[in-house]
């Protein structure tokens, strides 16, 4: 069940239209469901005290322009780590792979040499259907997997030895949210163009759904593969069935979407756009004509990152040209190494049972010093994080989560540090 409440507005960036708005003993069996609380099947080991966290991020493909914002928010929190000294008395060490994307094998490459080099943990990879082909790989060897960034709804009933964590919420929560903003908008007649893979389909699905209870009608959907060389074939159906809004839910491909979309008339200035975490993009469509997403609104999941996090990014990243997923990775670096200290042990299979423990239900905290602190008194701790409280469910989900609305301005960019609002939801189940 979700329920979700609107926020206050918060103020936007200068010039944007404030219209209506709205992812150490015996062995079990594998375990079937994603819970996160259940035993390991993976051979329980004792750490060699250093805690040791892999990165599987997008450096190359078509989420590339995540990778800077996710990594600086890994690199931040290790490098905060270490200066409150460490993990178990040890600075944590950290390599960083590349994730590629589905159309090629860099990810379980990268992670063989990751699990080659010992690591504890691995953060990533950003896109679902990557994580899905190497989750496996990472939980079966005993090792956490938790992606600051998959979305889809796949992960909360996933084989995962109970060692893959998220601190991105399901899609559920996002296409609620997406299809109540297309309804409020006035749209009551919605086309989807939407990539054929688990993020895309389970996306579209969530739209649909929520945006016919709200008294629209879906009148064309299109899944499409994200390979294609040309999607005229794609864009003429919809433009057939003569919408109000259009839901565009990709990845970088977008772009030739967008392209098609103008080439055939389906233009911002006669009908409304709408994009998802995956498309909204402040490099993607810089290149563009002026104008040409001028009023595009996206959904990113996420609460906004204060100005001081954003300045700390900067210190390990001058370059950000957004902040989308680094409040999510900077959270997941923290709470391994929290799980690690609460467990008095690095090995994977340790750090996997305390992650829910340390995320709720005890003293709350907000940074690893304090919360290190905490936990060496004896007490119990509820890590509170940059990009929301966290709050595992039983099966490694965030149960309370926040969504952004932002806007594209006239230069085909949106401002990553300022939301038209933000949506709050609780997740259950």
């Amino acid at each position: 069940m979700i329920r979700i409440s609107r926020a206050l507005a918060v103020a936007t960036a200068a010039g944007l239209a404030l219209a209506a708005c709205s992812s150490g003993g015996t062995t079990t069996a594998p375990i079937a469901s994603g819970s996160a609380a259940a035993p390991s099947s993976a051979p329980a080991a004792k750490g060699d005290g250093t805690l040791t966290i892999g990165t599987v991020l997008p450096q190359t493909g078509s989420l590339a322009y995540l990778g800077p914002p996710e990594i600086a928010g890994v690199d931040l929190a290790v490098k905060e780590i270490n200066e409150a000294g460490g993990v178990l008395g040890k600075p944590v060490t950290k390599y960083d792979t590349d994730s590629g994307d589905t159309t090629t094998n860099i990810a379980s490459q990268s992670v063989d040499k990751l699990l080659a080099q010992k690591v504890d943990a691995i953060i990533g990879a950003a896109s679902s259907s990557v994580s899905e082909s190497i989750i496996d790989k990472i939980t079966g060897a005993g090792v956490v997997q938790f992606s600051p960034a998959n979305t889809s709804d796949a992960f909360t009933t996933i084989k995962d030895n109970g060692l893959y964590f998220r601190t991105a919420p399901p899609d559920k929560l996002q296409g609620r949210v997406l299809g109540d903003l297309v309804v409020s908008d006035g749209n009551d007649a919605v086309a989807i163009l939407a990539m054929q893979d688990s993020y895309g389909t389970g996306l579209a699905d969530q739209v649909t759904q929520t945006a016919e209870a709200g008294g629209a009608q879906v009148v064309e959907r299109v899944d499409y593969d994200p390979k294609a060389a040309d999607f005229s074939a794609d864009v003429a159906r919809i433009k057939a069935a003569n919408p109000k809004g259009i839901v565009l839910i990709g990845f970088d491909e977008t772009a030739k979407v967008v392209q098609e979309l103008v080439k055939q008339g389906l233009t911002t200035d006669k009908y409304k756009w709408y994009m998802v975490d995956g498309n909204m993009s402040n490099t993607n469509f810089a290149q563009m004509p002026k104008g040409t997403l001028k009023g595009v609104k996206g959904t990113i999941p996420g609460a906004a990152a204060p100005e001081a996090f954003q300045k700390r990014l900067l210190g390990v990243n001058p370059k950000l040209t957004n902040y989308t997923y680094a409040a999510e990775s900077y959270d997941a670096a923290n709470l391994i190494a929290l799980a690690a200290e609460a467990a008095k042990d690095d090995a994977g299979t340790a750090v996997g049972a305390k992650l829910v423990e340390v995320s709720k239900g005890g003293e709350k905290c907000t940074d690893f010093k304090s919360c290190a602190e905490l936990l060496k008194a004896g007490k119990d701790i509820d890590y509170d994080g940059v990009s929301g409280p966290v709050d595992f469910n039983d099966v490694g989900d965030p149960s309370v989560a926040t969504i952004g609305v932002y806007q594209y301005r006239s230069d085909n960019k949106y401002d990553a540090a300022k939301a038209l609002e933000y949506r709050k939801g609780d997740i259950s189940g």
